[in-house]
């Protein structure tokens, strides 16, 4: 089930937050808990059990790990939870991968198993692996129940708390990836207050806007792009521009409708975005790109293998394996491993090169590099295989035998062009500062509280009427 959806917006969502607001406290987790298996089961039923599954064995594992803490046992049942976790992850994502590529190598022709992907396993296996990693290292307090849903348990054994950790339906199919020490003090008690639903409701709408308004229509523009037989050097790099704003709009939106539902129910996930475009280094991009799914990789991968308090062969190394894992984990294709490891080149460069070069020059010149790399990045990142990467590249470079410009590429600049403007606006933190400026004078605000409540209703109408009349509503995170 997509937020972007009448299922979502007008029937499961209501219902949702009536029995949430009806019911005292002590049962208001489990609400929370039985909507979030329904939402998954809603669109996974055979695999809820999966999900269920790894909530048990990290369930378990973090007792075992907390049992026997100041033994060697305890990091032996670490290492087992965490194998068990990725073994889980590996085979449903990866399976196929490797053997494709054992079928290429070995000229063999071993069958695929053709397995179909969970919805939100990256993600929510992420989460498992974070709260037995921080139970080991004494940095989140072990839960020592679980769930017995026939049963009430006063609020302080609350049984409930780490399978809603897990399932809690608003991050549960594309994150932000939400570790159990930001919400394990929310699980146990929260507030809820008209201010904090008004604020969330405000994140949600807004967010929903940014995917259906904005990265809908720019995934469009791309679905017609690779349909096209009458491309142009300037299509070519439409299109990419389009495919950036399409990603960022439909990852942040989704972010933001988490976020802001996260709020409404009272808990306050960090944030996973900050206007990645507007940076003057790639290092920064990612610092603002994702930022969950970066800090994760920082904290458990990169910090272990010792970060960059180590020699520069060994910091070398951490930084290919970070980001071949960061590529890896986005899909099972070397066009994801390839897209880490281009990333991976330019931090490296960066740091030895390009920073100081970039340091003595106009920050314009920053800002144009940035945006030319990340553009080609997500060329190779939305490319069916590397093939088709390297003649979008090329294209790209001019070196398609194609026109310049055609009749075709104005048609579709004039059909999308207004939300191509809106999107390269809405990247930059423009109409945000000019919000902020106008609601400080006294008229501005008196406005903007009016306001406020009109736009939402609009927005929600004018959604509504995408939704019912269109079709293309896809989530590009949404299997991940």
């Amino acid at each position: 089930m997509l937020f972007s959806s009448i299922s979502f917006l007008y029937y499961f969502l209501p219902v949702v937050l009536i029995l949430y607001f009806v019911v005292p406290f002590k049962f208001k987790n489990f609400v929370l808990l039985i909507a979030s298996l329904f939402f998954y089961f809603y669109g996974e039923p055979i695999y809820t059990l999966l999900m269920l599954g790894t909530t048990i064995s990290s369930y378990i594992h973090g007792l075992l790990i907390d049992r026997f803490r100041g033994t060697k046992w305890s990091k032996v049942f670490l290492i087992s939870s965490v194998i068990t976790s990725l073994l889980v992850l590996g085979f449903f994502k990866y399976t196929d991968f490797f053997i494709t590529n054992v079928n290429a190598i070995a000229k063999v022709d071993i069958p695929l198993l053709k397995i179909a992907l969970p919805i939100g396993i990256s993600f929510y296996t992420f989460q498992t692996l974070s709260y037995t990693i921080d139970v080991y290292r004494g940095e989140a307090q072990v839960q020592k129940s679980f769930v017995r849903l026939a049963t009430y348990v006063p609020p302080q054994k609350d049984p409930a708390k780490l399978a809603l950790y897990i399932s809690l339906f608003p991050q549960l199919i594309a994150g932000p990836i939400v570790r159990y020490t930001t919400v394990e003090a929310e699980l146990k008690e929260r507030t809820h207050s008209l201010e904090n639903f008004a604020v969330g409701f405000n994140r949600f709408i807004l967010g929903l806007g940014k995917k259906v308004l904005i990265a809908n229509t720019l995934g469009e523009l791309c679905e017609i792009f690779r349909a096209s037989d009458e491309k142009s050097f300037v299509f070519y790099w439409v299109y990419a521009l389009a495919f950036c704003l399409h990603v960022y709009f439909d990852f942040s939106g989704y972010s933001d409708m988490a976020i802001g539902l996260g709020r409404v129910f009272g808990f306050h996930f960090l944030e996973n975005f900050n206007y990645p475009f507007i940076s003057k280094s790639v290092a920064e991009f990612w610092r603002r790109w994702h930022m969950s799914l970066g800090t994760w990789f920082r904290d458990y991968v990169y910090i272990p293998l010792g970060g960059n308090r180590v020699s520069k062969l060994k910091w070398f190394r951490n930084t290919l394996v970070v980001w071949f894992l960061t590529g890896f984990w986005h899909g099972a294709d070397w066009t994801f491993i390839v897209w880490g490891l281009y990333f991976a080149l330019f931090l490296l460069l960066e740091k030895f090169f390009l920073g100081k070069f970039f340091a003595k020059i106009p920050r314009v010149f920053s800002h144009i590099y940035v945006l030319f790399v990340v553009a080609i990045s997500f060329v190779i990142f939305n490319a069916n295989g590397m093939g088709q990467a390297i003649s979008d590249i090329g294209g790209m470079l001019g070196m398609q035998n194609v026109p310049f410009f055609n009749g075709e590429t104005l048609y579709y600049l004039r059909s999308y062009g207004v939300v191509l403007l809106l999107g390269i606006v809405g990247a930059t933190p423009l109409v945000k500062r000019a919000v902020e400026k106008f609601r400080e004078t006294k008229v501005g605000d008196w406005i903007l509280t009016i306001g406020e409540p009109i736009v939402q209703i609009a927005l929600i109408v004018v959604i509504t009427a995408y939704l019912v009349d269109g079709s293309f509503n896809p989530f590009l995170y949404f299997r991940f």
